[in-house]
């Protein structure tokens, strides 16, 4: 880090001196109530419930505050306050009351009366607003009962479900920047690397590269101006970790690039985050406002002599930008293209500095490290990969959300136990519905039935034929087109490819279109030789890791569901009842009741029978408008 700017320093505030006051003023507070204001419950009306609920208490007689301050003295009833995403979003609005150990969910603006009356005055809980768990219909009371929150080890994300986002002196309280000044303070940027290194944190965005190795290269590396930079670029379908960390813990991700820059020795940064992320946009910028105003960033940080200075940057949401050397071209002005590498970021970065790029939740999880040490950290996760991973659990699954565990869990406890099982197409739960899992976004690949004892980190994954990814975790039931599914991610990796290289920008589109004929009934044995001869070209030549981990959906359809792809081939059949082109229109005569509103309104004339007795349809008259199944009313019609 460079010396502090000649300019008057800033004098940063004392840490212990604003926990204890804040803790002093909490603690005269009887009960808290926090809303979840994560994007997901603010979609479903959240902040609605909070502001008639802060109307209900006031018109109650509660002495309710919305945000403790360090200089209040007195003693209030409640303390309403907002939290980032609480994980369980299928579940919002969230609503928690402490110290009671409550969690009501999809709370509704009816519902606030009931929570005032009876739960804050009279200490009765609200039966209908408890968590009732799939199958048993048990009802739960709070985190502490629920499977989906006790069969987790929440440490990232803990606090994004507790503190208000908005407040720097809670996150001060929670212990907040203290690692932050130890490592200016108290530790040299080859310790603060070594201690990383220890730790065994390895990148969260999906390479998996030693987080501490980075760092000590970059540091490694001469010249006075270096660059921190968090790349916030989430782009990934299903994938929402890093935006629910900078909504819920802003301070975590500053205080993790604050510790990177004192590694390296760089006095700049920047989070460069998606635009379609307001609310985190809007989070961070306070966060680091607030970071400013008490010294927090700027120069003489602790009075160490060095100084940080950050900087937020909205990307126009280009899928290409979350790979760095993309993302440094579009900080610098220019399009988000990716460069050759070597030189790498830590050699030649952002405007040819020396540059160190981790995403958000390898940073989030840096102070934890360094409180708590790099042997406390390796205590949970496996050998080669240390600490916790969140991933974002969504698809044919009872509990969907955000959920954290740590390495080495296996994929049957993250969907049977924590996700509550498998559903089948009508929303009911089925011991046998379960086909597979897309781990890792268009980058990753399946992980099947086989797989569901596997333990997932970097290196079981690899050898499986998949990757961690950014952490999102599609499940799928039985009812799903595995040659649709990868024709979704070839869809979008082709649509967000940069075009710079050839590989890429027309091996996409070469699998794209072989794909189509597939699903719509063209495909010959020829098309399966020529995919996989595409898709190796690609993954082998492409510039960058989009072109080079976009054939990973084909390639592991290829792999593990090679008789459901030549079924859609050879038979002309797709085996889940989903690619329009290679259904058989036919009416079921168990369920047809011969009423003759299908055959009335058929446009082609391709619908015959007797009234009061089961009609057919003519497949070579047939042109599949679907108009037969929308008028009949007894479901009598499938394959159009």
């Amino acid at each position: 880090m460079t010396p502090a700017h000649p300019s008057p320093p800033v004098k940063t505030v004392s840490l212990p001196d604003v926990a204890a006051r804040y803790g002093h003023a909490a603690d005269r507070i009887a009960r808290r109530i926090i809303i979840c204001a994560g994007t997901g419950c603010v979609a479903n009306g959240s902040l609605q419930v909070h502001r008639v609920l802060e109307e209900k208490l006031r018109a109650v007689g509660l002495d309710t505050v919305t945000t403790v301050e360090l200089q209040d003295d007195h003693v209030h009833d409640v303390h309403l306050s907002r939290s980032g995403c609480q994980g369980f979003c299928q579940m919002g609005p969230l609503v928690t009351i402490e110290p009671d150990g409550i969690l009501y969910t999809r709370v509704q603006l009816g519902d606030v009366d009931d929570i005032v009356e009876l739960t804050l005055q009279q200490g009765e809980v609200v039966e209908r607003l408890l968590y009732v768990e799939p199958g048993s219909g048990q009802h739960h009371r709070g985190h502490h009962e629920i499977p989906f929150y006790k069969l987790q080890q929440r440490t990232v994300l803990k606090p994004c479900g507790l503190l208000d986002p908005e407040n720097v002196h809670e996150y001060i309280h929670a212990g907040g920047y203290e690692a932050a000044r130890k490592a200016l303070c108290e530790m040299s940027p080859e310790a603060v690397c070594d201690e990383v290194a220890r730790a065994g944190l390895r990148g969260r965005g999906g390479g998996g590269f030693p987080t501490g190795r980075k760092w000590q290269l970059t540091l490694a590396q001469p010249g006075e101006k270096k660059y921190v930079i968090c790349n916030a670029d989430e782009g990934d379908p299903g994938a929402f970790m890093d935006r629910s960390v900078m909504e819920g813990n802003p301070h975590a991700v500053i205080e993790g690039m604050t510790i990177a820059a004192r590694a390296i020795g760089a006095d700049e940064g920047y989070v460069y985050v998606r635009l379609e992320y307001p609310l985190a946009v809007q989070r961070i910028r306070k966060a680091v406002a607030d970071a400013e105003a008490l010294g927090l960033l700027g120069d003489d940080l602790f009075g160490s002599g060095c100084s940080f200075r950050l900087n937020v940057m909205e990307g126009a949401g280009a899928f290409v930008c979350g790979e760095e050397t993309a993302l440094i071209a579009s900080i610098e002005g220019q399009r988000g293209m990716p460069r050759p590498k070597p030189p790498f970021p830590a050699q030649s970065g952002l405007w040819g500095k020396p540059t160190v790029i981790n995403n958000v939740e390898t940073l989030a999880s840096v102070p934890l490290i360094l409180l708590h040490s790099a042997e406390k950290y390796r205590e949970l996760g496996t050998e080669g990969s240390p600490g916790t991973k969140t991933f974002a659990l969504t698809g044919h699954v009872a509990n969907t959300g955000l959920i954290e565990v740590p390495f080495g869990v296996t994929l049957r406890k993250i969907v049977f136990d924590i996700g509550g099982g498998v559903l089948d197409d009508r929303g009911r739960l089925a011991p046998d519905a379960f086909k597979a899992v897309q781990i890792g976004g268009p980058s990753g690949g399946c992980l099947t039935e086989k797989h569901l004892d596997l333990p997932l980190d970097f290196d079981s994954l690899r050898g499986a034929g998949a990757m961690v990814g950014s952490g999102g975790l599609v499940v799928m039931n039985q009812q799903t087109c595995m040659v649709q599914m990868a024709r979704f991610f070839m869809q979008f990796t082709q649509n967000e490819s940069c075009g710079k290289c050839v590989p890429c920008r027309e091996g996409t589109k070469q699998m794209l279109a072989l794909l189509d004929d597939i699903i719509e009934g063209r495909g010959e044995t020829q098309t399966l030789e020529l995919l996989e001869q595409v898709a190796t070209a690609v993954g082998k030549s492409s510039l960058c890791g989009l072109g080079k981990t976009a054939p990973n959906p084909v390639l592991a359809t290829l792999r593990h569901f090679g008789s459901e792809i030549r079924a859609h081939v050879i038979d002309k059949r797709c085996p889940a009842g989903r690619c329009k082109a290679l259904l058989k229109p036919e009416i079921l005569a168990d369920r047809c009741k011969g009423c003759t509103v299908c055959a009335k309104k058929c446009p082609v004339g391709a619908i015959s029978g007797e009234k009061k007795q089961p009609h057919t349809i003519d497949p070579a008259k047939c042109i599949k408008c679907g108009v037969c199944a929308q008028v009949c009313r007894f479901g009598a019609v499938v394959g159009v």
